[in-house]
């Protein structure tokens, strides 16, 4: 999970809680892009997790997702939509406690190859790659996914479509 903070900088806080924008990218496929992640100095500590991270600045959350998701995939052709999700979670990352108050939004690309040109130093000793899952994919894996019910959240997405107000998970604490 700890690779979902590798970004820290200038980040906004509110109430103690870092503010953090995600992405949740689909494809023509409705595959999903995950990042893979793992503690910098322990790469078998592992997990996938969406693209995104914190607001610098006094930039809004949607400018956050889309910088976020050019830096950490290269991707910049994609058609932002609806916030999810939201969910609130603390997790232990390269020695530290991060509290997080995070924002999926869905967006939509066609532009599926990806590069990680923009990754900060924490990011590129922590961030192994990219890979676009299928929710089947999703549903079997072994791997640790966050947020944990993804292929259950995907799939209802996939059936359903976006929800009419963002869905607020429960909160995860590591």
């Amino acid at each position: 999970m700890a690779a979902e903070a590798a970004d820290v900088g200038a980040d906004s806080y509110e109430g103690g809680l870092r503010k953090v924008a995600r992405v949740v990218l689909l494809d023509p496929q409705d595959r999903i892009l995950l990042l893979h992640g793992h503690e910098p100095d322990d790469p078998a500590d592992d997990w996938w997790f969406t693209p995104g991270g914190g607001l610098e600045g006094d930039e809004t959350r949607e400018q956050a997702a889309l910088r976020e998701l050019a830096e950490e995939t290269g991707i910049t052709e994609v058609e932002l939509g609806p916030v999810l999700w939201r969910r609130k979670c603390s997790f232990p990352f390269a020695g530290r406690r991060w509290d997080q108050d995070e924002w999926y939004y869905l967006a939509r690309t066609a532009q599926t190859a990806t590069r990680a040109a923009g990754l900060t130093e924490l990011e590129r000793r922590s961030v192994a790659g990219a890979r676009w899952w299928t929710c089947e994919e999703l549903t079997r894996a072994h791997e640790t996914v966050y947020p944990t019910r993804l292929a259950g959240l995907l799939r209802r997405l996939l059936d359903e479509g976006p929800p009419a107000r963002p869905e607020i998970l429960d909160t995860e604490i590591a």
